[in-house]
């Protein structure tokens, strides 16, 4: 149900105020500012899934958006060029850290304002879900003294998270850590954190030849984003610097390759990757409505397939009123790459796109569908949201989706080995090529 405001009654400085606070109470990760023709609507989003909050009579919308503006420091005079900014404050017992954009639309300017929480960067690498072998493939990837780790993923998928994660682990005494962001998200004692301004030609590549000047043991870039960067980047790993940086792409086999598009020297790159995080974010089941339902063939062919196990019923939800639409928070899903000489000689060597991904996805890989699945049958998530993730519809076309053939494909390659040791087949691949025909299977 939309939130009501009497704007007879209350002006729009309290109104922002109470929609900014509300928002961060609810745990919501961005709230969205709508210009309609009639109205504004504000949405705000919620475990990823967007969800209409409140509507603002049109002749308030101007008030409000600039009232935003003046706290975010914009220009409020001007409405035809986009706007970047951003607000720190504590405001009602709350301290708000937010991000905020305009964009000028047709019938007004559109806001969006990302609402940052690193609590869970405090807590430390072992709070983010990663499994048992993926946590200590991230230990040995940051206790080498020079190299690159990448962790990857789409815009909002927890990179910023993790990152500041291991930077809390190896924050410390003896170590100096400088990191160039844009912007810097959540300051670190201890630290030294650069913020970029290209408006004045602080860029992220000029600010690494500075920072290569500063006598650093770990360097941490907010996001590679071009060529250039990306260069220096990896020329800073191999001069004996931990070097840790965002990007994105959707899995280690990607990575490798928008590396190589960057025009990253092959033999730099294999010299100086030491790992991949790839991550994306799954809706958390609600523990209080959680409950078992019978699982499909299909389910339990993949099941079978894929990790090995047999199941009889997977973990749902009926939605209660602590959460919504039965999922409460968001788990991560992760695929890590640790790099070993086989791969660093494939990279070097050049060869081809099928054949590099026959040595990452047997090397000891866990890929996001066997992560995903793993957490499913912990009843940390639902079957249909992995398949959410790896942009499985649900419709007749199955087979015409390539991310899940493959995700399948990547997964297929890297248990084959112990498939083969159980005398198994892959059932679930007879299964998938089938599907197309069986959608209700799904």
């Amino acid at each position: 149900m939309l939130k009501k405001y009497d704007f007879t009654k209350t002006p729009p400085v309290e109104v922002a105020n109470d929609i900014l606070v509300d928002a961060a109470h609810r745990g919501a990760s961005d709230i969205h500012f709508d210009p309609h023709e009639d109205r504004m609507l504000i949405r705000i989003r919620i475990d990823g899934e967007l969800i209409n909050y409140a509507e603002i009579p049109k002749e308030v919308q101007k008030n409000l958006i600039t009232r935003l503006k003046i706290l975010s420091g914009m220009n409020i005079t001007e409405t035809r060029l986009p706007q970047d900014g951003a607000i720190k404050m504590h405001l009602k017992d709350t301290d708000l850290d937010l991000r905020v954009s305009v964009l000028p639309l047709l019938e007004g300017e559109k806001m969006v304002i990302r609402i940052l929480d690193y609590r869970r960067s405090l807590q430390g690498i072992e709070t983010l879900g990663f499994s048992d072998t993926n946590y200590q493939k991230i230990l040995k990837m940051i206790s080498v003294p020079n190299g690159i780790v990448l962790v990857t993923g789409a815009t909002g998928s927890g990179k910023s998270t993790t990152v500041y994660s291991i930077l809390q682990r190896l924050n410390k005494e003896q170590t100096n850590i400088i990191t160039v962001e844009d912007p810097i998200e959540m300051g670190i004692d201890g630290i030294n954190q650069v913020q970029t301004n290209s408006e004045i030609g602080l860029t992220f590549a000029s600010a690494l030849r500075s920072i290569l000047r500063q006598d650093p043991n770990i360097i941490m870039i907010g996001e590679i984003r071009d060529s250039e960067t990306a260069q220096i980047a990896v020329r800073a790993s191999i001069t004996g610097h931990l070097v840790l940086s965002t990007l994105h792409t959707n899995n280690s086999l990607t990575t490798i390759e928008r590396l190589i598009d960057m025009n990253v020297e092959r033999y730099l790159l294999a010299s100086s990757l030491t790992g991949i995080v790839s991550q994306k974010l799954a809706r958390k089941l609600c523990p209080k409505c959680t409950h078992m339902r019978p699982a499909n063939d299909y389910e339990k062919n993949l099941f079978k397939g894929v990790l090995g196990v047999d199941i009889t019923e997977l973990p749902t939800t009926d939605g209660c009123d602590e959460c919504t639409n039965g999922y409460h928070g968001r788990i991560a899903i992760h695929e890590v790459l640790l790099i070993d000489q086989d791969i660093r000689d494939a990279i070097s060597n050049g060869i081809k796109k099928e054949e590099l991904r026959e040595l990452v996805y047997t090397s000891q890989v866990t890929t996001m569908l066997q992560d995903g699945l793993q957490k499913v049958l912990k009843g940390l998530t639902t079957f249909e949201e992995i398949l959410k993730i790896i942009e499985l519809d649900d419709d007749e076309h199955v087979e015409e989706n390539a991310d899940l053939k493959a995700a399948i494909h990547n997964t297929n390659i890297a248990v084959q080995n112990t498939v083969q040791e159980q005398n198994s087949t892959l059932p679930y691949v007879q299964e998938f090529n089938q599907v197309q025909n069986k959608p209700e299977a799904l």
